[in-house]
């Protein structure tokens, strides 16, 4: 779906239909490969702006005319309701693609100054097809995964900031444990792809239906393996580590910055420390940077002091390492770049560091304890990329500012 053809439709001043106009963005952003599509109200222009490969993109400004016509046809899509205009709104709905595919979308409808505002994720069914291996992670972090994936009990955590596929890992390590000889279920606020074989629950606040009510319901079912979307409060994680605790595989997603800070927010959270060091199998911290297109990719020089001012900040190698990056092309839109990639760190609580978290060690401590025992860095393994072509540096570097 070229750009040119929903311009023409969406400019200034033309009426086209107004069905066509959603189908055609949402068409063109999955073509663009976005992941979320932005439909901004201004004065007098609806922005429209696509994410791709976690950079907003704007790709057209349409009359505000037709704000509402959009909006209302959004809203009949995903069932919510057309004459409310003061409250946000969620909802989805599926959408089958030119190509037969079906793409879910995810919907959040939200009162602004300039009018409703809207966000479209696009939940592709392909993302479930995910695996350890182009999921990025190293071999030596692969095989630490596998390891914990034998464990019959604990828990597995997953923590990251938001939009650093946190979801796609919990989903390709529950496809790799999903068997017929295990029962599975999940609680997840929204579901975002359905899979076979497994009992999963739609966590929904206003019936009451939160993480920690679900997970007490989903005790009485019989599981083997369960999926908690994410533990946001002391009492989710309470009875996420008791759980684990009784013979229970728990996986689940956090929100910290590195896989050490993730043990000492379980204390944060009123867990007792020999609870957590008894029950934490594994922690993943992971990041998404932006993959150079190969097409345009070129060395990127480097010079000496910046070279040596990297080597002392990022105990860089005295041999220089080459770096690269993307020049533009008309694969890549112009941007260098095409896909992501993910880094990754996997902390495995050994002895020392199940002793470290008993005497409420800080994340530093446990951190410098962890790299000491073999554990490679979020950084590390973004620099490991970038001197194999994968990203660029700068993309690398930005993970020092989060």
């Amino acid at each position: 779906m070229e750009g040119s053809q929903v311009k023409n439709e969406l400019v200034l001043g033309i009426k086209a239909s107004i069905i066509r106009l959603v189908y055609l963005i949402i068409e063109e952003a999955n073509k663009l490969r976005a992941s979320d599509i932005h439909i901004d109200p201004q004065a007098d222009f609806l922005f429209v702006r696509y994410r791709v490969d976690g950079v907003l993109q704007e790709m057209h400004k349409i009359s505000k005319d037709i704000h509402s016509e959009i909006i209302s046809r959004i809203k009949i899509l995903s069932g919510l309701r057309t004459d409310e205009h003061q409250s946000a709104q969620d909802g989805r709905f599926r959408h089958t693609l030119i190509n037969g595919c079906p793409v879910d979308v995810r919907v959040s409808i939200t009162p602004t100054y300039y009018g409703e505002n809207t966000v479209l994720r696009l939940l592709s069914d392909t993302s479930v097809e995910f695996s350890l291996e182009n999921l990025d992670f190293s071999e030596s972090n692969r095989k630490k995964i596998q390891s914990a994936l034998m464990r019959p009990y604990g828990m597995i955590l997953v923590t990251g900031p938001t939009g650093s596929g946190k979801t796609s890992t919990l989903y390709t390590l529950i496809k790799k444990l999903n068997t017929r000889e295990v029962s599975i279920v999940t609680i997840e606020d929204p579901v975002e792809y359905a899979i076979s074989g497994i009992t999963q629950i739609q966590a929904n606040a206003k019936s009451g239906l939160t993480f920690a009510n679900g997970l007490r319901s989903i005790l009485r079912q019989d599981p083997n393996i369960i999926m908690i979307g994410e533990i946001r409060d002391g009492e989710t994680a309470g009875i996420a580590v008791n759980t684990a605790l009784t013979g229970h595989l728990i996986l689940s997603t956090l929100h910290t910055n590195d896989a050490a800070t993730t043990l000492p927010r379980l204390t944060d959270m009123k867990i007792e420390p020999y609870l957590i060091s008894s029950t934490v199998n594994l922690v993943i911290g992971q990041r998404l940077l932006r993959r150079i297109c190969l097409n345009c990719r070129q060395e990127d020089s480097t010079s000496d002091l910046e070279y040596k001012s990297l080597m002392k900040n990022l105990k860089l190698p005295k041999n220089k390492i080459k770096f690269y990056k993307g020049i533009g092309c008309e694969k890549c839109n112009f941007s260098g770049f095409l896909g992501r990639v993910g880094v990754h760190e996997v902390l495995v609580p050994t002895i020392k560091i199940r002793e470290a978290i008993l005497e409420k060690k800080s994340a530093d401590e446990i951190r410098n304890l962890a790299i000491k025992q073999g554990m490679t860095t979020i950084m590390q393994d973004g620099l490991e990329k970038a001197a194999q072509g994968i990203t660029s540096l700068p993309e690398v570097l930005k993970m020092l500012y989060e």
